[in-house]
């Protein structure tokens, strides 16, 4: 059951370009419940325990629910947590839309036309809502589900009405679909793949915060951010990226919400990245120092047709 928002409300949080469906409260955990932690896997020797633990001590005294998800194909290693929870998905979502895009022109065999290249450059670069709204409108929910069956992403709920923002995702969806982005496979072509991620690489510098937060020179980065207020668990902050270089090829999704604040919702996101980017890619070489503008916005959209 979803719970029922008001217009007003609607119109807020699709202005901001965020969020996902909204799902109702689990029950209070029994007090002997486990906490989750952090659990990860590796090819080589001694990374995972590393990582576990840099993970975790990155995590420590910071309020909120976070959920991350990394997987590094050089060193078949893999790290989750909380990895099904689901999240309101803000502008996270844009490179789900761009791939629906790119896997319904590649079952007609036929190129992007002048107009949606520019809007999908629009929406992933500068994260603009009204070029979302238009290719989430070309698409309509019906192509937009069939990208989800057949890119796997079998947990993500499209928002309804619209209201692209609301989408419902998790980290374990993210992942499959920067899996998809990032290596050969059959749902998008590889021009598809480099055009995704040539995109994701040429952001604005406002928004490369988050997960490329500590790489290092050596490595390129390509990412796609969301964030959004609403009057239930604070700000959404979320930050999935692709990095590859330093002999590394990894992916990783952090979602975060029951932030105070969107700054403090980067910070934590950026916590947990400097830790990953170290660890895989030791180097002396100075990182990426990214420091999110003071108060970041968004274009406010027109509220889409119902």
């Amino acid at each position: 059951m979803t719970h029922r928002i008001s217009r007003r409300a609607r119109v807020l949080t699709t202005g901001l370009a965020a969020a996902g469906v909204l799902v109702p409260l689990a029950a209070a955990a029994p007090a002997s419940a486990a906490a989750p932690t952090v659990a990860c896997t590796s090819a080589k020797a001694g990374l995972a325990a590393k990582l576990q633990k840099d993970i975790t001590a990155a995590m420590a005294n910071r309020k909120g629910a976070i959920a991350i998800g990394l997987y590094d194909r050089t060193t078949k290693t893999t790290c989750t947590f909380r990895a099904t929870s689901a999240y309101d998905s803000a502008s996270v979502v844009k490179v789900t839309v761009l791939a629906a895009l790119l896997w319904d022109a590649k079952k007609t065999n036929r190129y992007l036309t002048q107009r949606e290249a520019d809007l999908a450059t629009a929406m992933i670069t500068k994260s603009d809502n009204n070029a979302t709204t238009a290719l989430w409108r070309q698409l309509g929910l019906t192509k937009i589900k069939g990208f989800l069956t057949a890119a796997g992403m079998t947990t993500t709920v499209p928002g309804a009405n619209g209201y692209w923002g609301l989408t419902q995702i998790n980290v374990k969806d993210e992942q499959r679909l920067l899996s998809l982005i990032t290596a050969k496979n059959t749902v998008l072509s590889d021009n598809a793949r480099a055009y995704i991620l040539k995109l994701m690489n040429k952001v604005v510098a406002s928004q490369r915060w988050g997960t490329p937060a500590g790489a290092p020179s050596t490595v390129k980065v390509h990412v796609k951010n969301g964030w959004l207020p609403r009057a239930t668990h604070g700000w959404r902050v979320h930050s999935v990226g692709a990095f590859q270089g330093g002999g590394h090829d990894y992916h990783m999704s952090v979602l975060t919400q029951d932030n105070s604040s969107m700054e403090y919702g980067v910070a934590t996101i950026q916590a947990i990245a400097k830790v990953i980017h170290k660890d895989l890619v030791p180097t002396t070489l100075a990182p990426q120092r990214l420091t999110p503008p003071a108060n970041p916005t968004e274009a406010i959209p027109p509220v889409p047709a119902s």
